[in-house]
């Protein structure tokens, strides 16, 4: 790797684009969300704001996390065209050195992958579940393999699906109601503009109300 710190490694790869992301919100978080009472909400990732602004337009208030600052003051602007800048609070965290404080009716993680080296996913993902509310929603999304069009990329990150990601977890028994656990396939666009499938994994966990 040529970039020394995951900072610099995705504040490079956001300043390389207009937009690295197509700005419409993760289709499993409307899917599992769409119906929920609004409350607080904790967007791991956020990236340029997409679920984040969804969210914050049904009523959420939100606090969105990521790495790049690159990245965050994209989402910001986002934020303010879409007239919800006063329901989201944008923070930068390195989320394998520092984690949102507080609690949350719903913590989402989408894509929480990275190519760099060392990022600590299932102790991100266990602080993510400990965040979470009495009576709140977890949810994670993550890819369940390399994109159809590069299949060799990426080769030492692993993607474990939602069955592994759910016993990371190391989840108390009796805590917590497993709404959803398995694959499901999308459509996505290719860089080269070819439509092509991609295979996914959800996993949506219901902390059981003390």
């Amino acid at each position: 790797m040529d970039h020394t710190t995951g900072e610099e490694f995705w504040d490079t790869r956001y300043a390389e684009h207009d937009h690295l992301w197509s700005g419409e919100p993760n289709t499993v978080l409307v899917e599992e969300i769409t119906g929920l009472e609004p409350g607080t909400a904790l967007d791991l990732g956020c990236g340029e704001g997409a679920d984040a602004i969804w969210l914050a337009r049904r009523g959420w208030r939100v606090t969105a996390a990521d790495i790049s600052r690159v990245a965050l003051e994209r989402a910001a602007r986002h934020a303010e065209e879409a007239g919800v800048a006063d329901r989201v609070g944008w923070r930068r965290h390195d989320l394998g050195a520092s984690f949102p404080e507080g609690t949350y009716d719903l913590v989402s993680a989408q894509f929480l992958h990275s190519p760099e080296e060392g990022m600590p996913r299932e102790e991100i993902l266990a602080a993510a579940a400990a965040a979470v509310a009495p009576g709140g929603t977890l949810l994670i999304v993550g890819h369940a393999g390399p994109p159809p069009w590069d299949p060799d990329a990426h080769p030492d990150v692993h993607l474990p699906s939602a069955d592994e990601v759910l016993k990371s977890l190391r989840l108390p028994d009796g805590d917590w109601e497993v709404l959803r656990s398995g694959e499901h396939e999308r459509v996505q666009t290719a860089p080269d503009g070819r439509v092509m499938t991609r295979t996914d994994n959800a996993l949506k966990l219901r902390r059981r109300a003390a």
